[in-house]
């Protein structure tokens, strides 16, 4: 852990400046207490670095969650192992899969299915389901969807070659909606009040006030459509494993953690407000997921509850290189190569996937060795994606 200043502590040995800077300023904002803390794989975000543990005390800066409010990691461990794979096409699996969840940005169900219906009516009942159909009526089309980016769902062995599903995705259109609703409202009353702010994304809500209080509930419900999100999915996913398998799926082991978040905690004595940018919770004996990037490892993790890192770890590898330098940079052929033995979607499309756009997983892995232990590792055999 190195100490930038009294107020930005940095768990990342890869730091790029303008990274560095970012942080600095997001980490002058005076209601910061007691300091900012960077994990392994920060990189430079929107306002506030992604891969930052951000604790505030009576404000919130919306663009420090960002807009993929509750974007999270699934998984979950089966009964299977590598053995029941064994001369089985997995091109056949990733179809299945593709079918049964809507992939790529835009791509909604044309129905509720019989599954999400019951997580559809807890939507409804919440607090900020009203701010939900103000953004998009159409969410609950949303839910059980995946998304594009670094959005994925992966089928991926352990080191005792058992079978994990695995997936990434957040609170898709509608959370995007409600999360740009509230930056523009935080810009506009910093404007009103003539606060000269480092960052204009670094523009705050004041807690007492009514849209503070707004905010919070749409962020409270977002949170909750992400997680459900992924729950719906991973329903799927199940189902088109067993039926590729031809026996239901056993759930050995369930994981389901945020990444882009906030929730009102505790630390060194105080109640804050901490929002985590691409960071997971890691209070000691907390299971949590860390995923690298497209074709390298990923990690099933155990938190060590490190007080300094506000009890936070990071969330993945983090980018290296930004979407359109990657697809500039890197070459099909190379990404053909890297994904040699993994059934995928073959396009150019994910160019700016490739595993060289991100930070070494390992790298990122040794730098939080104080912050989580490794329980298993990852390796995917199944990648599907949304372009």
């Amino acid at each position: 852990m190195e100490k930038i200043n009294d107020r930005l502590l940095n768990w990342a040995s890869i730091l790029e400046d303008n990274t560095r800077q970012q942080a600095e300023r997001t980490a002058s904002m005076p209601f910061i207490w007691p300091h900012l803390a960077l994990m392994p794989d920060a990189h430079l975000g929107m306002g506030a670095t992604v891969g930052s543990v951000i604790p505030t005390e009576g404000a919130i800066i919306p663009a420090a969650v960002g807009v993929d409010i509750g974007c999270g990691m699934m998984a979950v461990r089966t009964q299977f192992t590598a053995s029941d794979l064994a001369g089985r096409d997995l091109a056949v699996l990733h179809d299945q899969i593709s079918r049964s969840v809507p992939l790529s940005a835009g791509h909604n169900n044309k129905s509720v299915r019989e599954t999400a219906a019951p997580r559809v009516g807890e939507l409804r009942a919440m607090p900020g389901a009203n701010q939900a159909d103000g953004a998009v009526h159409a969410w609950p089309l949303q839910l059980g969807s995946l998304g594009s980016g670094n959005h994925f769902i992966e089928v991926s062995l352990d080191e005792a070659d058992r079978v994990w599903l695995f997936l990434h995705s957040g609170s898709r259109g509608v959370g995007n909606k409600l999360a740009q609703k509230h930056i523009k409202v935080a810009q506009e009353q910093c404007r009103r009040r003539h606060i000269q702010l480092p960052d204009r994304d670094l523009a705050y809500l004041v807690e007492g006030e009514p849209e503070f209080d707004a905010y919070i509930e749409a962020l409270r419900w977002a949170q909750r459509f992400a997680y459900l999100n992924r729950e719906e999915m991973m329903d799927r996913v199940v189902d088109q494993t067993g039926r590729f398998l031809g026996t239901e799926v056993e759930r050995v082991e369930v994981i389901n953690c945020h990444h882009n978040y906030t929730e009102r905690e505790k630390h060194f004595g105080r109640e804050v407000w901490l929002s985590r940018k691409g960071a997971i919770s890691a209070r000691e004996g907390q299971w949590g997921l860390i995923p690298g990037s497209m074709g390298t490892a990923s990690y099933v993790v155990v938190g060590k509850g490190n007080v300094p890192s506000l009890m936070s770890s990071p969330h993945g590898a983090g980018r290296n290189f930004s979407r359109s330098a990657a697809r500039k940079r890197f070459a099909r052929k190379d990404l053909d190569a890297r994904m040699a033995g993994i059934a995928w979607g073959h396009s150019d499309a994910f160019l700016d996937e490739h595993p060289d756009a991100y930070k070494p997983i390992d790298q990122v892995m040794a730098d939080a060795d104080d912050l989580v232990e490794v329980r298993h590792t990852l390796r995917q055999i199944v990648n599907v994606k949304g372009d």
